[in-house]
């Protein structure tokens, strides 16, 4: 389902809408009444999130600047012309935090034939104990020069790029635990669907699910479906010819996929249309999104596609080798695959932040590269990305790597109060309460100044849970701090539509997520 995010519906068809969910669902899960979205566990209202958080009042947002680690956490294996990452480890690629144990799927160059034939794949594999310190077991699938002591994945195709994986908990064969989509080389670059009962040993389907470019960038689950994003070339209305733009395809059982791709996120093409194209000098947006889902949310980054000139453009030849940069921006969803960016044209992180590891006495260009490469581990969001070398496209010189910035949990941006205002308020989206014991907890600094009312479906504050008897925090900075209410537990809510009411009452607070948690 696709909606305007900014066009409510009226409190009477939110109530009627409440209505007939009660009678149809259960109340295991929290549910999003606008968007028939359940929800288990946990449910995220993040700062980013103007869908979760609306109705600001007095408040505006920052993004926060995550600490990116300068030195990378992957190499590749230059000088092995036996090691399937001989020249370059590109994440266009997946980590995953799996019982106790960091994965990593990633895509390798290495050296087809001498001098500097470049071969694009293998999917590779690596593991790490910290998420920091990798290792690359043998797993003696695929031979490379008469060995195979690699780590690289056997699939059924000899020519790969990406290596988006995720778990699926929810699929009774445990054969199809870990499923993978990963591109190929048919006519174009295509994705293809993979399965597997451990993420090593994978079982790859005889048929593509489509026969139309797209060059992946993520791959999750959303809701009841499958999303694939990735980067297309389209033509607007007019038949115009357009750059890079961000499309998706969805899946309800991983097997049948959308034909027509969505649009997921777009950048403003050039009024002028002799400017537009791949080879066009404006943000293009390179590889769509690459996202992970958490819950009722999808975060994401997306690649900021700088072009050179293309008068300089054509001194170097078609691609533009040392000239094009590429830097990542911040993107948001409530369907999982229609993005928006929560501050317009902000870049994230940029080449500058996180620079590939130069050639001495050479400074060549970062283009960065988003995959499914964001988690929560503990108290911290990891982003792991990539940092591509762009020397050339065949050569000595090519090279890329796997890097990693880091947030405490979830802070991608706060609310606070604007300059010279005594408060503020923000108001959750519609929420049904699951069944059992809820408790709202706030990740914040200076939490004692916010405080948390609680209204029901027409908008009339339930007395129990606001005036003087609204909810409270402790002092202090903190990723889960626990509301206190004065009139006991919210299960007495259990099944009732909400929404919560959120004060500021000081230009100190930060507020950058409110959660609802299921405890039963």
């Amino acid at each position: 389902m696709y909606w305007d995010y900014h066009n409510r519906i009226s409190r009477i068809g939110m109530y009627c809408i409440g209505l007939f969910l009660s009678f149809t669902m259960s109340y295991a899960d929290f549910i999003l009444p606008e968007t028939e979205l359940s929800v288990k566990g946990r449910m995220s209202l993040l700062a980013i999130d103007d869908y979760s958080l609306q109705n600001r009042t007095n408040l505006s947002l920052t993004l926060t600047k995550p600490t990116v680690r300068q030195a990378p956490v992957l190499l590749p294996e230059r000088g092995d012309i036996n090691k399937p990452d001989s020249m370059a480890s590109h994440f266009y690629g997946t980590v995953l935090f799996d019982k106790g144990k960091y994965r990593m799927w990633y895509y390798s160059v290495s050296l087809k034939a001498l001098p500097y034939d470049l071969k694009q794949g293998p999917v590779c594999y690596a593991e790490s104990n910290d998420g920091i310190n990798w290792t690359k077991p043998n797993l003696g699938q695929v031979e490379i020069n008469g060995s195979t002591d690699n780590n690289a994945v056997k699939l059924s195709d000899e020519m790969t790029q990406c290596a988006a994986v995720i778990i699926d908990e929810n699929d009774p064969d445990p054969n199809k635990r870990y499923k993978m989509m990963y591109m190929v080389l048919a006519n174009t670059w295509v994705f293809r669907t993979a399965t597997s009962a451990d993420g090593i040993t994978w079982h790859v389907p005889e048929n593509r699910p489509t026969e139309k470019f797209l060059e992946m960038g993520s791959f999750y689950h959303f809701g009841d479906q499958f999303v694939v994003h990735g980067q297309g070339i389209g033509k607007d209305a007019q038949g115009n010819p357009e750059g890079r733009q961000g499309y998706a395809s969805t899946s309800k059982d991983f097997i049948n996929w959308d034909q027509q791709y969505v649009k997921a996120f777009r950048l403003p093409e050039p009024e002028d249309t002799a400017k537009r194209g791949l080879i066009g000098d404006y943000p293009q947006v390179h590889l769509g999104v690459g996202a992970s889902s958490f819950g009722n949310v999808a975060v994401g980054l997306y690649g900021i596609w700088h072009n050179p000139p293309v008068d300089e453009r054509r001194k170097k030849g078609w691609y533009g080798a040392g000239l094009i940069t590429c830097d990542l921006g911040l993107v948001v969803s409530n369907d999982g695959v229609s993005f928006r960016e929560p501050v317009k044209n902000a870049v994230y992180i940029s080449g500058e932040d996180s620079p590939v590891t130069p050639v001495p006495g050479i400074k060549d260009p970062t283009i960065l590269c988003q995959a499914n490469g964001i988690l929560n581990v503990g108290e911290q969001t990891l982003i792991y990305h990539g940092r591509w070398r762009n020397a050339t496209i065949t050569g000595k010189d090519y090279y890329a790597e796997v890097a990693l910035a880091t947030l405490p949990r979830d802070r991608w941006g706060y609310i606070q109060l604007d300059e010279n205002q005594p408060s503020g308020t923000v108001w959750s989206a519609p929420i049904t309460l699951a069944d059992g014991e809820i408790t709202v907890s706030v990740n914040a600094d200076n939490a004692s100044a916010i405080t948390i009312e609680i209204v029901n479906e027409k908008g009339k504050p339930i007395k129990k849970f606001s005036g003087r008897n609204r909810g409270i925090l402790k002092a202090g900075d903190g990723l889960d701090q626990i509301v206190t209410w004065k009139k006991g537990s919210l299960s007495a809510l259990n099944g009732q539509t909400i929404q919560l009411k959120i004060h500021l009452n000081d230009p100190k607070a930060k507020l950058y997520s409110v959660y609802l948690d299921n405890e039963s």
